[in-house]
């Protein structure tokens, strides 16, 4: 039975801004013009089994602090597992050792006292406060892979994993900031083989959720991963053609993450994204908006403030299809003259960067159906392989496999395939349907791109 977690696996909130406190008046006192720590505290649990025999059982607990010092114009970062008072003066000067060998950033430093997140916080409601037991879990992963194997024409199984985890994180700064907040993360997926020989196919199914009475029945899971396994026997490759795309939910939300990608500061400061002068243009169609929305409830992705203790409001990236801003921190934002969109996001070892969180594209206003009834001939793509993207100049093409469509209607499963085009024409070319599902860190509906080219026999 679920039960709650103990108290000692992770540090209470105001000991661990404590903690941060002293750590960066250490480092003020020793020379350091700015400063701020970060603390990462998390337990994990995970069991997997395969062909209904267990596999795995592994628990861990873990405890990170990251301390970043300021030197004028010079940064460094040091970070330590060992929280003793020896260790942490070792901590300080070895951050301020290092600063003063690397040359100056004159983009990098904290906000001033005035701009800092002040709050009060949101509460996006991110933690579960029930901890499920080894037991728990097994019966899941069980229940998800057996669904899986039931599933006539399954063959085989790579297993099925159930996992858990609790994860705290406490952030400080000379600049006045301090704030803290805890995620948690239930998690169920199986993967299995259908078909025999050289007609073998594989797919995938999995559900995770911030509480664990918003995950999906674990022999749900499995049966649909069971079902997508054997509808993909009997692939073949059509002719090569030019033709429209619809991507399915699972993969349509790379699309989205492209797009993320091409309109993330670093890249728009260095100036090597194939958008880096559309900013106020026409980049999608009048229907289309995208989002990142850090206070979505429940949402994985979510957080009350950004890693640089700033405000992070949700944010319209595209809206009408007019690209509305960039994903900028600090650091990204002084080097284009702006303001930061409250998107920063670091570990303790490493200095923040601009980065998304509840990214999404908003639903259209036709069904799945409706997208692909005129469809002549066509490919509905369920699984994308391998990263061939080039985010300087759009130029798109990656593997697939999926299922052809003729007449408006999916029919027969397709393999070995690649589609290709240029992501500035697949952008001005898309539409989105109307079946938007919270699922995974990044969401789309089903989307269709018109004019891609499929590369088969």
């Amino acid at each position: 039975m679920p039960k709650q977690p103990p108290q000692t696996s992770l540090t209470d909130s105001d000991e661990a801004l404590a903690l941060l406190d002293d750590l960066v008046s250490r480092a003020r006192s020793r020379g350091a013009d700015a400063a701020d720590a970060l603390l990462v505290n998390g337990v994990t649990l995970s069991v997997a089994q395969r062909l209904g025999r267990p596999e795995k059982l592994e628990r861990a607990e873990g405890s990170d602090l990251g301390l970043r010092v300021l030197l004028g114009h010079k940064q460094a970062i040091a970070s330590s597992n060992d929280w003793t008072a020896d260790s942490l003066d070792e901590l300080v000067e070895r951050a301020l050792a290092m600063a003063a060998a690397v040359p100056d950033d004159p983009h990098c430093g904290l906000a001033d006292a005035e701009e800092v997140f002040a709050g009060p916080l949101v509460d996006p409601d991110i933690c579960d406060d029930t901890e499920p037991d080894a037991a728990t879990l097994t019966a899941r992963a069980k229940a998800c892979e057996d669904a899986a194997r039931g599933v006539d024409g399954v063959t085989n199984s790579e297993g099925a994993e159930a996992s858990w985890s609790l994860t705290d994180i406490a952030l400080l700064a000379s600049n006045g900031f301090a704030g803290s907040y805890a995620m948690s993360r239930h998690g169920i997926g199986t993967a299995v083989v259908a078909g025999e020989g050289g007609a073998m196919e594989r797919d995938y199914e999995f559900s995770s959720a911030v509480f664990m009475s918003d995950l999906d029945d674990p022999a749900e899971v499995g049966e649909r991963a069971g079902v997508r396994a054997v509808s993909r026997i009997g692939a073949r490759k059509p002719g090569t053609a030019k033709v429209p795309v619809v991507y399915d939910p699972r993969v349509a939300n790379s699309l989205v993450g492209h797009l993320a990608s091409a309109i993330n500061g670093t890249a728009i400061a260095r100036g090597t994204s194939f958008l880096k002068d559309s900013m106020g243009t026409q980049v999608f169609g009048e229907g289309v908006g995208i989002v990142d929305n850090p206070h979505r409830t429940r949402g994985l992705r979510s957080k009350p403030f950004d890693a640089e203790g700033m405000a992070n409001p949700p944010l319209e990236l595209v809206e009408s299809g007019v690209l509305k801003s960039w994903v900028l921190d600090l650091r990204t934002a002084r080097q284009l003259n702006l303001k930061t969109t409250g998107r920063a996001a670091r570990g303790v070892s490493s200095p923040p960067s601009p980065s998304v969180t509840n990214l999404f594209m908003k639903s259209g206003n036709v069904t799945p159906h409706e997208l692909i009834k005129d469809i002549g001939n066509g490919f509905y793509v369920v699984e994308l392989i391998g990263f061939g993207v080039n985010m300087i100049t759009g130029d798109y093409s990656r593997g697939a496999a999926g299922f052809w469509i003729e007449n408006g209607e999916v029919t027969y499963p397709v393999s070995e395939v690649t589609i290709a085009g240029n992501l500035k024409d697949m952008f001005r070319n898309l539409r989105p349907a109307n079946d938007l599902e919270f699922r995974y860190g990044t969401n789309a509906p089903t989307i269709r791109v018109d004019g891609m080219t499929v590369a088969g026999a």
